[in-house]
């Protein structure tokens, strides 16, 4: 992640829940100092406490000083110490739910993603993001996804081209979709075409198309799909993917299956501050 964005994003997250103060806090306490923890309350895999966490307190003032930083990326058990924390008081108390807000959905994220990557364990498959992300929170979220072990899809409209079936229909078929994209696009961009049929994929692959994606298949159509195109394009794998069909999914063949569940639909996990 980009410090110089992050830290911008940081602070309008602090002022919306700052605004003109905390005036609980500030009416209790003054050049006090005391140290906390942020403690994982279920098993989880870390992401965000240097990064995200720590750097909330840090914009907020100090000094303060930082002990333990779970690594992202890292499985903790209930119970475990992801982050302690030494400053003023009035600086850890302002930035508790802000910084246990983010991390709470970063590790949720990233919790999430191992698990469809454990899932298709030992297959030469990538699991991936889509931008089913929260607004405001895109760069956070698809961080959270690298640390739980997953890849990102392309960031936002403007990094990678994608046909989907709402272009075709405007364009009156994939063939003039992608004809008057290579009469815009730089040759160093790739075209990825999303497919509901056999058909479709059977027009991809007489257009060149790059990347195909295979929209809400059957695997047995998948697997059909895969054997066909025989790497002609890398085939991926999006719709409805779930953890209890994405390693059926995963052995049909395909190279990539994106997961907008990664991030639309993890649940948070718990984690606590608490004074020591």
């Amino acid at each position: 992640m980009d410090g110089f964005l992050l830290d911008e994003q940081l602070r309008r997250f602090l002022e919306e829940d700052l605004e003109h103060g905390d005036i609980t806090t500030d009416a209790l306490f003054g050049q006090e100092t005391a140290s906390a923890r942020f403690v994982a309350r279920e098993p989880l895999v870390a992401c965000g406490m240097e990064q995200v966490a720590a750097r909330v307190f840090c914009l907020l003032g100090g000094p303060l000083e930082f002990g333990q930083l779970a690594a992202d990326g890292s499985r903790k058990k209930t119970g475990q110490v992801l982050l302690t924390a030494q400053g003023p008081v009035r600086t850890l108390l302002r930035g508790e739910r802000v910084a246990l807000n983010l991390v709470q959905r970063l590790c949720a994220i990233a919790t999430r993603t191992k698990a469809f990557v454990d899932q298709v364990q030992g297959l030469p498959v990538r699991i991936v993001d889509t931008r089913k992300t929260t607004p405001g929170l895109r760069m956070l979220e698809k961080y959270a996804v690298r640390c739980g072990g997953g890849g990102n899809h392309r960031y936002g409209l403007s990094d990678g081209v994608l046909v989907k079936d709402n272009h075709i229909a405007a364009s009156g078929s994939i063939a003039e979709a992608v004809e008057r994209l290579r009469r815009h696009i730089p040759h160093t961009l790739k075209i990825e075409v999303e497919c509901d049929s056999p058909a479709q994929v059977e027009e991809c692959l007489d257009c060149g198309v790059e990347i195909i994606m295979l929209d809400n298949m059957d695997t047995a159509t998948m697997a059909e799909a895969v054997r066909h195109i025989n790497g002609r394009a890398l085939v991926e794998a999006s719709g409805g993917v779930r953890l209890e069909t994405v390693r059926a999914i995963a052995e049909t063949g395909v190279d990539i299956i994106s997961v907008g569940g990664l991030t639309h639909s993890a649940p948070g996990v718990d984690i606590g501050m608490d004074w020591n």
